[in-house]
This record gives structure tokens, C-alpha cells and sequence, in this order.
């Protein structure tokens, strides 16, 4: 198992030499030249001597650098995630399940045979630059009438696919407050569902912002990530790397997000929107660019960043 391990290991990141139990190759994360990456395949234990990079599970460098048959041989060797540490997440206290139901009056917009009224919602989808595809991925539909008239609704669904929470934005002027949401907790992982736990995952504000940052998005939804939340539990327990794109008028939540996500040793990384208002005013090329220079966060330039945005 540890021969077919370093593997694949070597054709990802190349040649290796080997001191004691450890194998040293190149880091692909700062390119240095040496073999400064540290890779311990029988404590699944990584670091980099050199830009201190670090991980308790080597998966997170396949994911991010191999490909495809890298990655689906690797997690068929073995479930590589050590949850010693990680009590209180292995035996959570039993949470009663949230489900809700879809408002009565609710028409999907995926079928084409909706009727006129779905013109005026449809109009608003598409002049925030939503495609007919976005429209069936996010099943989302709008209510003409009821207590959510005049609304798009976008539902959620969670891991055994059950709804467990919708959105619903007003398309028209005259119906306030914008978002109307059901009168349940918020403590939820929205779409579930449809999330890939093996690839990264996307932190956003809202679902509009989730859109155009990709199926993989999870939006937050005025929450954050905290330690009784269903969502912190998810990705400690997947062990999956995050990229944190938060509205520029958030950085203090971005900050406690970044310092929870760190204290649980998980891969960090934060998209700057720049000067846009929020993910859901860009483009989803804009985000693709955003995404692929996205920085790496860890303790040392935590510290750093947090002074960065103080200023």
C-alpha cells in the first residue's frame, strides 16, 4: 500500500529522496527548487520546510495537484482522515432533522411550459447574467401568488436530499423585505445535496453569490462558521480545502472564519473580489480569475492579513 501510495506520489510532484520515514519532493506550492516538501506516508502527515505548508492529510496535495485517477485511486487505498482529535464532531449530540416544505404556490422555472407570469422572474434571473442551465441546476422556481408572491424561490436540500431550507428574492420593486426566508434555523449545509466533499469547496455571503462561483459554492446565508455548525463539522470531518470569497464590507467575519478553519487545521484559501460589490456582481469568468489567484492562508500570514485589513 505505502509503494503505490508514494506512486502516485511521485507522479504528481516528480522525484523524491528519502530521509528516514519521511520522502522529500519539490513543493508545488512555492516551486522552490529543493526538495524541501516533507511527506510522511504512514502518519499522512505533509510540510514544506520552506513556505510551511502543512496538512494532516496528504489527500489535500492530491486533490489540489493530481488528476482524476490520481484522486480516485488514492481514496479507494484508505478513508485517510484521523479523527482521534476530533471528539466532538465523531459523537455530535443528535440534532432533530429540519426539513420545510415548498411554499404551495411555488412553479418551477425549468419547465417551459410555465406560465405568463414566470416572464417577469425569468427577466430578473437573466439580467443578473443567470443561464437556463444555472436556473435547473439551482431548481429554481418563483410564487405569483401567497405569502411569497413576487419572489424567486431557490430551495435546499440536505445529504439524504430532503429540503431543509429556501431562499426567496423579490423580482419586483414593490415587494419588500427583498429576501423572505421560512421562519427556521439557519444552522444547515445549503445543497447538501449536490456538494462534491472530495473536491474544494466555495464559501459565499448568499445564493446569488453561490451561482456564479460554481456548483461546489455554499452560501452562508447571513451565518457563519462556528462551532456547533453543521457546516464547520462537514468540512473538518471531509477535510476539505476551502475558499473563502466573502463581500468586502465582511472582513471581520472573514478574519474569524479564516482563524476557526486554521484551529481545525484546514486548507485555507481567500479569494479577493477587489472592487466588486460582491461575488454576485461579477461575471463567472471575473470569479474563475479571482479563484485561480486565490491566497494561501496559514498561521504565520494569518497575522499578516489581519493587519492588512485593518488598515
Amino acid at each position: 500500500m505505502k509503494q503505490k501510495k508514494l506512486k502516485i506520489l511521485a507522479e504528481i510532484l516528480g522525484g523524491y529522496s528519502r530521509a528516514n520515514d519521511e520522502f522529500l519532493f519539490q513543493c508545488p506550492y512555492c516551486d522552490h527548487h529543493k526538495r524541501k516538501l516533507s511527506i510522511n506516508i504512514d502518519k499522512n502527515l505533509f510540510k514544506c520546510w520552506r513556505c510551511d505548508t502543512r496538512g494532516r492529510n496528504i489527500f489535500r496535495v492530491i486533490r489540489k495537484f493530481g488528476n482524476h485517477n490520481h484522486k480516485s485511486t488514492w481514496l479507494g487505498f484508505t478513508a485517510e482522515i484521523n479523527y482521534s482529535e476530533l471528539e466532538d464532531f465523531l459523537n455530535p449530540k443528535e440534532v432533530e432533522k429540519q426539513t420545510v416544505e415548498m411554499p404551495k404556490e411555488f412553479i418551477s422555472l425549468a419547465n417551459r411550459k410555465a406560465p405568463l407570469t414566470s416572464n417577469t422572474a425569468r427577466s430578473y434571473l437573466s439580467n443578473r447574467g443567470l443561464t437556463k442551465q444555472d436556473i435547473i441546476w439551482w431548481k429554481m422556481g418563483y410564487c405569483s401568488s401567497g405569502d411569497y408572491e413576487g419572489r424567486v424561490v431557490i430551495p435546499s436540500f440536505d445529504e439524504e436530499g430532503d429540503m431543509n431550507y429556501f431562499v426567496s428574492r423579490s423580482y419586483d420593486r414593490k415587494f419588500y423585505p427583498r429576501y423572505k426566508n421560512p421562519p427556521v434555523g439557519r444552522n444547515i449545509i445549503f445543497n447538501d445535496l449536490f456538494v462534491d466533499w472530495t473536491s474544494n469547496i466555495v464559501l459565499v455571503e448568499g445564493v446569488f453569490d453561490a451561482v456564479v462561483a460554481g456548483r461546489n459554492a455554499i452560501p452562508l446565508l447571513g451565518s457563519t462558521v462556528a462551532g456547533n455548525s453543521k457546516l464547520l463539522e462537514k468540512i473538518v470531518k471531509k477535510d476539505a480545502a476551502v475558499y473563502i470569497a466573502m463581500d468586502p464590507d465582511a472582513k471581520k467575519k472573514e478574519l474569524e472564519i479564516i482563524k476557526t478553519l486554521l484551529d481545525y487545521d484546514i486548507e485555507v484559501w481567500r479569494v479577493d473580489v477587489g472592487d466588486h460589490e460582491d461575488v454576485g456582481s461579477m461575471t463567472k469568468q471575473q470569479f474563475s480569475e479571482k479563484l485561480e489567484n486565490a491566497a494561501l492562508i496559514n498561521s504565520e500570514n494569518y497575522l499578516m492579513l489581519t493587519l492588512a485589513m485593518s488598515l
